[in-house]
């Protein structure tokens, strides 16, 4: 059958060193599906101390595309976990977004113009070691008060 190059979505190169998993093609395929291909760069995902909320008072924004578009962002997460964090946020607002949300939205697409070629290496012949974080921020989101805790993996050469 030969080597493994695309996987759902995933490509994956092997060398002597070992193996590169990444999501350029689709990445590209989603910047002209959304007309971001102009334009420039940033070079975070997210803007610092950003706090987004409901934006009860905001204007909304076409729920069908937005929740494509969030889809399509999510299912990039596999080899991006640059933006998983931004893109779960966002998630949050998918019944009702509004256009502050679809700005944040926009920022992802921009940071992802500027980084089409971010992926996961994993090297060959090297000794891992596995590391665990968790956190939570209690009452930290400003529309309910509600808890948040999250969890972070660190696969790492020992």
């Amino acid at each position: 059958m030969g080597e493994l190059n695309f996987f759902l979505g995933l490509q994956i190169k092997q060398c002597q060193e070992g193996i590169y998993i990444s999501q350029s093609k689709y990445t590209k395929e989603l910047l002209k599906k959304f007309g971001i291909e102009e334009g420039r760069t940033v070079s975070t995902p997210m803007a610092t101390n950003l706090k987004i909320d409901k934006d009860e008072k905001g204007k909304s924004v076409d729920e069908s595309m937005y929740r494509s578009i969030i889809g399509s962002l999510l299912y990039l997460t596999a080899s991006r976990p640059d933006i998983l964090h931004v893109v779960c946020l966002c998630a949050r607002f998918q019944s009702n977004p509004k256009e502050s949300h679809m700005s944040v939205v926009k920022r992802i697409f921009r940071y992802l113009k500027g980084t089409i070629h971010y992926g996961l290496f994993y090297p060959k012949n090297e000794n891992f070691s596995l590391k665990g974080y968790s956190d939570s921020d209690y009452a930290e989101n400003i529309d309910d008060r509600k808890s948040t805790s999250g969890s972070c993996q660190f696969l790492a050469i020992a």
